[in-house]
């Protein structure tokens, strides 16, 4: 355990560390298999251990490893006819956001976003199917831009893309991590560039991407068997969990 030790920043334990590269595999099984659910549950669980000034950033590089390996695994599912004009609005709209400097509330953005993922989960828009390739990269540059002031975009992007690709769930979840790959991808050069240390904890970080990936192989292998009906149940349901959650914590944070 010692040497295990020596690779590990000092706030971080040998113990919490084990537990959390541990847990990797199975919140990147149960994205991997339901297409939601596990960025949120490792960010919960890395927040237990990890100091919060360091919180984002190394959830942002976990995450973009674990999208990364998931869009690698899945790779002949992925829409590019929907990724494509994803990452470059991605590309445009964190171009813009970078000089755009607005304080909003971050409880308020909370609650609009988690009232507005339910909307989009439960409904049906009308010629979403159908859109465009420039109104899919115009979409796509508000969401990035929306990162620049509130980090829970995953679960709204999750609802986009359902409605993009409403009867094939293998495209979903491997566009989904396309699209996520580059939105961590944009988070972890913005920490990089604003001078967080990433070196420090790349040892756990490859370790924490490593076990990921063996969870996508696992989830994948679950997303196989899983019936189409079964999976858009299932995947609603998590969606509008993890939606009512960000209503209750942005109701929370406005009394």
């Amino acid at each position: 355990m010692g040497s295990f030790e020596t690779l590990l920043p000092e706030t971080l334990g040998a113990i919490p560390a084990l537990l959390l590269v541990i847990a990797s595999f199975f919140t990147s099984a149960l994205t991997a298999a339901f297409g939601v659910g596990g960025g949120v549950a490792m960010l919960a669980l890395l927040g237990l251990f990890i100091p919060v000034a360091a919180l984002i950033p190394v959830h942002g590089a976990v995450q973009l490893g674990s999208n990364t390996g998931r869009a690698w695994h899945q790779r002949p599912h992925i829409r590019f006819s929907i990724a494509t004009p994803f990452i470059v609005g991605s590309l445009i709209g964190a171009a813009i956001g970078a000089y755009v400097v607005v304080q909003l509330p971050d409880a308020l953005l909370k609650l609009v976003l988690g009232v507005f993922v339910i909307a989009v989960t439960w409904t049906k828009i009308p010629g979403a199917a159908r859109l465009s390739h420039a109104g899919l990269a115009a979409g796509s540059a508000v969401l990035a831009l929306a990162t620049m002031f509130v980090g829970a975009t995953g679960p709204l992007l999750s609802a986009f893309f359902a409605q993009l690709i409403p009867d094939d769930r293998k495209a979903l979840i491997a566009t989904h991590a396309a699209g996520m790959t580059v939105q961590h991808a944009l988070k972890v050069i913005a920490f990089a560039l604003a001078g967080f240390a990433f070196w420090r904890w790349l040892p756990f970080i490859a370790l924490m991407i490593a076990s990921g990936y063996l969870g996508t192989i696992y989830g994948s292998r679950l997303l196989e068997k899983l019936p189409e009906e079964a999976f858009r149940r299932w995947f609603r349901i998590g969606l509008t969990l993890l939606a009512l959650d960000l209503i209750r914590r942005g109701v929370m944070g406005m009394v």
